[in-house]
């Protein structure tokens, strides 16, 4: 119960911030009709040839690679570039200015050779451990999910980083994870996090959909009703999602702005930020 209410104060200052600066949920909307488009690009044109099946066959299995990496390469680089702006913004409201979508777009485009480095480094370590991975069995394969989490612990600040110090993607990942050792130690606690506050929402819309829409086609006989009350229930978890991405971004620049300097400007009680990591007692 601490954690969820832990999450929930998480939840309720990032969502202070959105109130103050409603834009930024147009860098969610932008990643996701990014990603949108560059899914529709790679594999349409090889579903509608008929090279899809072939692509990945013994014969062309080192051209199925090539692909799979040009595609995170291409992808991780529009989600970071929607992510890079939308921190950038929310890092200039936490410091006590008003932000405007254009500022956050003109940070990210200011990052956009390192923003395109650290896709590439994505893609390679998301390949290696997927390679991995479906070599593995039992213990291996546990070994790699925990090698996969820790590459996500020390890249949490990746983007904050970018968006505000303007540094390499190498010197970028060097910096989060400098920056989390020196401020919470080397593990993070079991933080339930604004994603499972999200989660608990979704989940209960889904339930309720479902309910409702049985409801409706059985004792109603509409089925018109059940699809018009199935629309809607996608509809609010496409909207649930926006506000998940960006209250997560949101959350990365208070958590940086923390690490750099100790406050996070008013919005959030740093005292919950910092709550959500485990500390160990260090001597550096």
């Amino acid at each position: 119960m601490d954690k969820l209410r832990n999450s929930w104060e998480l939840v309720k200052a990032s969502f202070r911030v959105l109130s103050a600066d409603k834009e930024l949920v147009i860098f969610p909307i932008v990643s996701a009709i990014g990603t949108l488009i560059v899914t529709l690009t790679f594999v349409l044109p090889m579903f509608l040839s008929g090279l899809m099946d072939s692509l990945f066959s013994e014969r062309l299995q080192i051209a199925g690679f090539v692909v799979i990496f040009l595609f995170y390469i291409v992808q991780y680089t529009v989600i970071f570039f929607a992510n890079t702006a939308l921190v950038g913004a929310a890092v200039i409201r936490l410091r006590g200015g008003n932000p405007t979508v254009g500022q956050g777009f003109q940070i990210a485009f200011s990052r956009l050779v390192s923003i395109i480095g650290y896709a590439m480094i994505a893609a390679t370590v998301g390949m290696l451990l997927r390679a991995i991975s479906e070599r593995s069995r039992g213990l291996g394969r546990l070994a790699i999910s925990l090698i996969g989490f820790a590459w996500n612990i020390a890249t949490f600040l990746v983007v904050p980083v970018l968006a505000v110090e303007g540094v390499g993607p190498i010197d970028a990942i060097k910096r989060s994870v400098y920056l989390l050792r020196r401020t919470w130690g080397e593990q993070i606690a079991g933080n339930v996090g604004i994603g499972t506050v999200f989660g608990l929402i979704s989940f209960g819309i889904v339930m309720l959909g479902m309910i409702f829409a049985g409801l409706a086609f059985i004792a109603l006989e509409s089925a018109a009703l059940a699809i018009a009350i199935i629309v809607l229930m996608v509809i609010g978890l496409i909207l649930i999602g926006l506000v998940n991405s960006t209250l997560s971004g949101i959350y990365a620049a208070a958590v940086y702005q923390y690490a750099e300097t100790g406050h996070t400007g008013g919005f959030f009680d740093d005292n919950v930020v910092q709550r959500t990591f485990t500390s160990k007692t260090h001597s550096y």
